[in-house]
């Protein structure tokens, strides 16, 4: 490396080459050691292929492109007040400002005025109306980025709103039943399509079960945060580097900010410090202002947000409020089911109706609900616009299940474990969904099985119930919870991808795809699949930057698809050039096409072993075509929209985990002991990323529900947890002590990348089970079977409360 790597990096760097010898030695190294002799380079863990660049500080991420002479700076002036009519704007004061070039506003679009991902309803800069507290009104561009943002802060003092009452809750805007898109349902009843077989279910069951569940929204806390520089090129063009996992979708928005074609805008993406979602949509507005300074000052633009900024401007997961009806039979089956879910989606669509469709897909999880109706709600407040985010709308349904049949537990008196287990999809008739699609691909019930014996639950919850009855203060809680997620985007068009694949004269091999690299390890993966393909070693493929110049019309690196698409389509990719090659040795040596072999750095046919830049080389001479371009498209998937019916996943991932903790009833504080997590990633490309992966979503996801909490001002609409220094996630001081993480074995039933599955965003559900520990241990306080009715997150004041009412019940 070209830079002087500091000694505490090296140290750093050290620690984690002996955990990933940890790591590789729980992955039977042994096993990956044969696979690579055998030639193979998919299936083997190997080093995320940034990491070096990582540690050492030398990855290149937007802010690190170096300036262009003449780079110019841009900061937002933001609205004081979450809704109103802005009456004017005096920024006579902020054009005098030191070092102000120029100050732009709605009127100073060349084109649309609109970054809105799915409808037209999200204006670039305020046009009039004022929508949230934050809402971006002015841009000012200036030498630097300090004198910018000090013009820009100005925005308190220069712009005149008039104020109006702003709704900022979504049961506020339930009341008023004012949505951003129109209201879903779905309903599957045995007695055909009218809710009446449903209701009549419930009230007929044995038991019966009402209430009600909040769950608050996470911000995706990235460490880069938004960040565009675009570069006016000749003849109208316009270059942008965005941090972005939409290339495309910036593109096609810009061009239309701008008023040109999509061919004049190039976006480019190396990599991010993280996107989470929060960089799917959200990204377009920055772009956009960027790109429409640059054009009008013809000088390169970089518009990098303050993290305070970045939170009052940029919306997060959707918080879910539910109300639902349960009937239920004595061994705890559900019988039928009614529910209510209304989301947080802020000011404006955004992805507020994808995200809720996948909600309404993964209420059900793992489990068969014979009768079920669901009716989802979109509430538009005077809050950010709120997005996607890991998991895409899936944890939201998902908990409410988890919920209810926790509390059918607690009501029967019978561990929750065995109430899961009632309702599992089976065989026969319970194996289809509520939105008809057949679980063909089960495995969910030998997973659990597997993970009860290897965690040692049926002796735990024994160990548990004995200390909790000696010990007065602190409680101890047990939870195991599966997950069952889909994997595909709910729109069926944006399942599909391309790549181009380069081998040059010298051996080594270029691959541009149309995901976009988060630090998830998408690009090593891809790598991996062409070297599998070619039969090369890893360090002959290099994946260069996403670039919509290169591949045209991707979808958003989303919905843990980024694997699944980008490696089938390199796949494809690589498969042809191969092709050629084999068929070039196989003319030259008199044998077969299907005889030629590719392993290891080189190619064998009719006894010979051949070099394989000596068989490149070669082909050149011969005019082989040594370049192809790749495509895939998901097979076998459809959606019907309107009635909320079809086959929306190409297949499940599966798992589940046990969750130990402790609680100090006193004080709230509580403490994950111990976790065990036996994941399905079908049969893993590269199994150190995976698990990676999970533990990463776990703790993502247990930061989501016991810690990261949202607050807005009750009367002005200003986001209170706007900094690391107001909200809280969770560092290393969070794991638990004992984290055992294992990898089911098995292969995906669909034709999927080497039959993999997808792992971005299905371990995010898998701590449920620390939530549904700490009520384990909040129950523990109370009298036997109450049901505490703690809250999403569960925060020290949450818990507490929780122990009050389970304590109050009980006197």
């Amino acid at each position: 490396m070209n830079k002087a790597v500091p000694t505490a990096l090296l140290q750093n760097a050290g620690v984690f080459a002996d955990y990933q010898a940890n790591q590789r030695q729980r992955l039977n190294a042994s096993a990956e050691s044969r696979a690579m002799e055998g030639g193979a380079r998919v299936g083997v863990s190997r080093p995320h292929e940034s990491a070096e660049l990582h540690v050492s500080g030398s990855a290149t991420y937007c802010d690190d492109i170096p300036e262009l002479a003449g780079t110019l700076h841009c900061a937002l002036g933001l609205s004081p007040v979450a809704a109103g009519r802005l009456l004017e704007s005096d920024l006579a004061a902020v054009r005098a400002m030191p070092g102000v070039v120029r100050v732009l506003t709605a009127a100073d679009i060349p084109g649309e005025n609109n970054c809105g991902s799915v409808l037209h309803d999200d204006p670039i800069l305020c046009d009039g109306e004022i929508r949230f507290l934050g809402q971006p009104v002015f841009a000012v561009i200036a030498h630097t980025r300090e004198q910018a943002r000090r013009a820009a802060a100005l925005a308190k003092t220069v712009l005149k709103v008039e104020a109006a009452e702003p709704v900022l809750t979504p049961r506020q805007a339930h009341e008023k039943q004012q949505y951003v898109v129109p209201p879903m349902n779905l309903v599957r009843s045995t007695s055909g399509r009218d809710e009446s077989g449903i209701r009549a279910a419930i009230a007929s069951a044995p038991r019966r079960l009402t209430g009600s569940l909040d769950v608050g929204g996470q911000e995706q806390f990235y460490l880069e945060g938004q960040i565009s520089y675009a570069l006016p090129k000749e003849g109208g063009g316009m270059h942008v580097h965005c941090s972005t996992q939409h290339p495309s979708e910036m593109q096609f928005l810009v061009a239309h900010a701008l008023g040109v074609r999509a061919h004049a805008v190039l976006v480019e993406c190396r990599r991010m410090g993280g996107g989470f979602g929060g960089k799917e949509s959200q990204s377009a507005q920055f772009a956009c202002i960027a790109a429409i300074a640059a054009r009008l000052l013809d000088r390169p633009v970089k518009l990098r947000l303050d993290r305070d900024d970045d939170f009052l401007i940029t919306g997060r997961r959707h918080g879910f409020w539910y109300e639902y009806d349960v009937g239920y039979d004595d061994d705890g089956r559900i019988l039928g089911v009614a529910l209510q879910l209304v989301s947080h989606a802020g000011h404006s669509a955004d992805l507020s109706a994808a995200v809720m469709t996948r909600a309404i897909c993964h209420f059900d999880n793992a489990y068969w609900l014979p009768e079920v109706a669901m009716h989802g709600f979109c509430a538009k407040t005077n809050t950010q616009s709120n997005t996607a985010f890991r998991g895409f709308g899936g944890p939201q349904g998902a908990i409410c299940i988890e919920y209810i049949l926790d509390g059918i537990a607690r009501s029967l008196g019978r561990d929750a474990l065995a109430v899961r287990r009632a309702n599992f999809y089976g065989v026969g008739e319970n194996n289809v969904t509520p939105y008809r699609q057949t679980v063909s691909d089960n495995i969910i019930a030998p997973l659990v099985g597997q993970l009860v014996a290897s965690s040692n639950y049926a002796a735990r919850r024994e160990e548990i119930a004995a200390f909790n009855a000696g010990s007065e203060v602190l409680k101890k809680g047990l939870a195991l919870t599966p997950v069952k997620f889909g994997i595909s985007f709910n729109v069926k068009h944006l399942n599909q991808a391309g790549a181009l694949v380069h081998v040059y004269l010298d051996g080594s091999i270029l691959v541009n795809h149309g995901g976009t690299e988060m630090g998830q390890g998408l690009n090593t993966k891809v790598a991996q699949v062409v070297a599998h393909e070619l039969g090369v070693n890893f360090g002959r493929v290099r994946v260069s930057a996403t670039d919509t110049s290169k591949v045209a019309n991707t979808s958003a690196t989303a919905a843990s698809t980024g694997s699944d698409l980008n490696g089938k389509a390199a796949q494809d990719a690589a498969q042809k050039i191969r092709q050629r090659l084999a068929a070039h040795v196989a003319q030259q040596h008199g044998a077969r096409i299907e005889d030629v072999r590719f392993a290891n750095d080189q190619v064998t046919v009719a006894g010979k072993t051949l070099d394989f830049s000596a068989v490149v080389a070669s082909a050149y001479l011969e005019r082989v075509q040594l370049w192809s371009d790749g495509f895939y498209a998901t097979p076998g998937l459809s959606w019907d929209a309107k009635t909320m019916t079809g086959h929306p996943f190409y297949y499940y991932a599966y798992g589940a985990a046990v969750s130990e903790v402790v609680v100090d009833t006193l004080t709230g504080e509580w403490k994950l002991l111990r976790a065990d997590l036996l994941h399905d990633v079908g049969q893993s490309l590269n199994p150190a990323i995976d698990i990676g992966q999970i533990e990463g979503g776990f703790i993502q996801g247990m930061g989501w529900l016991t810690m990261e909490e949202l607050v807005w001002h009750p009367k002005s609409g200003l986001l209170m947890t706007h900094a690391p220094s107001t909200y809280k996630i969770p560092t290393a001081n969070d794991c638990p002590p004992t984290f055992n993480v294992r990898l089911f074995e098995g292969r995906n039933a669909e034709d999927s990348i080497h039959r993999s599955k997808a792992v971005g965003e299905p371990p995010l559900l898998l701590p449920f089970s620390v939530f549904f520990a700490i009520r384990d241990a909040i129950a523990a306080a109370g009298a036997p079977g109450c049901v505490p009715p703690l809250q999403a997150p569960a925060t020290s004041e949450a818990i507490l409360r929780a122990i009050t009412a389970v304590q109050a019940a009980a006197h």
